[in-house]
């Protein structure tokens, strides 16, 4: 499976115009800037919802390329308190984890790296939104960078059943998009299963993977 999604990831970029500049999925250190500064093309990773190992969920995840840049893998219950999110070597790159403080919602924390210590601080928190007066409301979460600032956020919107959400910052500018993976390639289909994260230039590659575990964790 893995080898032909690597051959549609290239026969499907290669069929749409170059990217200048965009992000190749490959994490560079966080530096606390994942704002979308608004120029360059945006890039594309193909997300699989399937760990490579055997008896593990998880995430397996290339680019453009058909390189792997992400996975996730999970043993055991899918519905975990931690998720580790790793490059292609297995090196941690976030981990996402379940707040353990008792509240209405649900309550998540995404720390850069492998969480260590209780000490360690988070760079960002999320929050499962729920709107029992407005069911139609699409806002599905929202993520706020630390240190925490109502004002400094990140809105989901959409179905993350459907896999069509849009990440958007405080301008309400989509930084980020959830789209289901579309082919060229007549009788293929891939269902929930497989799906396209597009990244505009400027949004942080891993925060985005880090908000797609969200999504899973919250919905499904």
């Amino acid at each position: 499976m893995l080898r032909f999604l690597k051959s549609l990831s290239r026969t499907v970029h290669e069929n749409q115009e170059p990217s200048n500049g965009g992000d190749d999925g490959s994490y560079e250190a966080h530096d606390g800037d994942v704002s979308n500064d608004g120029g360059g093309e945006p890039s594309s990773l193909t997300v699989w919802r399937k760990s490579l190992f055997v008896g593990c969920s998880g995430f397996t995840v290339i680019n453009s390329f058909g390189d792997l840049v992400y996975r996730v893998d999970n043993y055991g219950s899918r519905r975990r308190q931690e998720l580790v999110l790793m490059d292609a070597s297995g090196k941690p790159i976030l981990t996402v984890s379940r707040s353990k403080k008792l509240k209405m919602v649900d309550n998540w924390l995404v720390f850069e790296g492998e969480l260590s210590s209780k000490e360690q601080k988070p760079i960002c928190r999320a929050r499962k939104n729920v709107n029992i007066f407005w069911p139609k409301v699409k806002s599905l979460a929202r993520v706020y960078k630390e240190p925490y600032d109502e004002k400094n956020m990140y809105m989901i919107e959409g179905s993350y059943m459907n896999r069509s959400c849009k990440v958007l910052d405080k301008s309400r500018n989509v930084v980020a998009e959830i789209r289901r993976k579309e082919t060229i390639t007549k009788g293929v289909s891939f269902g929930l299963e497989v799906f396209d994260l597009i990244i505009n230039k400027g949004f942080d590659s891993g925060l985005a993977m880090a908000i797609i575990l969200l999504l899973d964790q919250m919905f499904l």
